[in-house]
């Protein structure tokens, strides 16, 4: 390989950067063009009191939170620490409205259901898994041109411990049908109109995917009652694919003969282009295509962005990766701006679908300013971009590099 050449103009750039940071950048000439330093391209983070402290607030109606990078640290997200993704207005979960609660199990199926939450836990096994829930617009931000809807960078992302029974199970003892396609999910939350009729959400899943002993009907979260707004009493969780599936205050289950066209599976709700397209690019629904399951990614958990360090000081960087129906296969960490890679520690996961746990020594040899990046590679060989990939005119699928800036001294 050739040997890096920087222009002036590069080192001028770092120079202004390193001015604006107080602080040099031994490795100013890697820093690739048009790249900002994430410590000057990063906002601070606001925080609210939904019982979820520390979370940003990106909109109140319908309410979504999302979690700062470094809160995620925990190898089993608490439920104070994660995200929330509304599409409509939750329902009120009185204790008697939560005895009451009903799933109801009908379509393709040989015998309709309707379930109260004690029959699940007395006629279903019990199981408890780590599975890790992401939204398919994290990293939303970051696309150009941008996208309308919720402006995620990074953090919509988080893995708790669920417990319920598995869908499989439930579907079976209602006997599915040779003629069942998809599912249709439906919940309990009201549309922001206060129309009736609509439905805030309504997504589904191929039976195939709908079939994987993974995917449970959930009550509780971390051994506890979950949250309000993270779907108390009863949801899915359907790990590996996009949030939205994991219908939140789940009421009731239908199987299709088709692909189910509930709200928020048509025109370019969670569907990408079939294709790549340029930018902006007006993209019709017949040439778009749904979301199945997500791609590799990786989070940076520790250090916190902004954190300093004694020149010659040893400090472990750790964090997750985790990828769709795949599992993580390697994650490289770089130091230099991209020129060169090393590996990270990498564990398998808890359970299929459990995010993986990474960590690293990192030590600088000179002051200034430096950042962490890291990326990851699933078993298949697709690895993280540096930048956003394929736009799409939602700002779905955002799987760029993490990175974080910190300080030697």
């Amino acid at each position: 390989m050739a040997p890096h050449n920087p222009t002036r103009r590069t080192l001028l750039k770092g120079a202004s950067f390193a001015a604006a940071l107080g602080a040099p950048i031994p490795f100013a000439r890697f820093l690739p063009a048009g790249l900002i330093p994430a410590a000057l391209a990063q906002d601070s983070v606001s925080a609210a009191d939904f019982g979820k402290d520390e979370l940003a607030i990106l909109g109140d109606r319908p309410l979504n939170m999302e979690t700062p990078p470094h809160l995620l640290d925990d190898r089993v997200t608490p439920a104070s620490r994660f995200f929330v993704r509304n599409n409509g207005l939750p329902p009120d979960v009185s204790t008697a409205a939560e005895e009451s609660w009903r799933l109801t199990i009908d379509g393709e199926v040989d015998n309709a259901m309707t379930l109260s939450i004690a029959d699940l836990k007395t006629r279903f096994e019990p199981v408890t898994l780590q599975l890790q829930l992401e939204c398919g617009g994290n990293g939303r931000r970051f696309f150009a041109p941008g996208a309308s809807g919720n402006q995620w960078t990074f953090g919509a992302i988080a893995c708790a411990e669920w417990t319920g029974v598995r869908l499989a199970d439930v579907l079976n003892a209602a006997g599915v049908k040779n003629s069942a396609v998809y599912t249709a999910h439906y919940g309990a939350d009201a549309h922001l109109s206060g129309d009736p009729e609509k439905d805030a959400i309504s997504r589904g899943a191929p039976i195939a995917k709908a079939m994987d002993p993974h995917n449970l009907i959930a009550w509780a979260m971390n051994g506890e009652a979950m949250p309000l707004m993270n779907g108390h009493p009863l949801r899915l969780v359907i790990p590996g694919w996009p949030g939205s599936c994991s219908q939140k205050w789940l009421t009731k289950i239908t199987l299709r003969d088709r692909v189910h066209d509930g709200a928020k599976m048509t025109g370019s709700s969670y569907r990408v282009p079939k294709n790549p397209v340029a930018p902006g690019t007006p993209v019709p629904d017949e040439d778009m295509q749904i979301i199945e399951s997500m791609p590799v990614k990786s989070l940076i958990t520790a250090p916190a962005t902004g954190a300093r360090f004694t020149v010659g000081e040893d400090f472990e960087a750790r964090g997750h990766a985790w990828a769709g129906d795949l599992d993580v296969a390697a994650v490289d960490l770089s130091i230099d701006f991209g020129a060169t890679w090393f590996a990270a520690a990498l564990d398998r996961p808890v359970n299929k679908y459990a995010w993986q746990h990474w960590r690293a020594p990192i030590r600088f040899d000179a002051p200034g300013y430096y950042e962490v990046w890291a990326r990851a590679r699933d078993t298949e060989g697709h690895m993280q971009p540096p930048l956003p990939p394929g736009w799409n005119p939602k700002g779905y699928l955002n799987n760029m590099m993490h990175r974080i800036a910190v300080f030697a001294v």
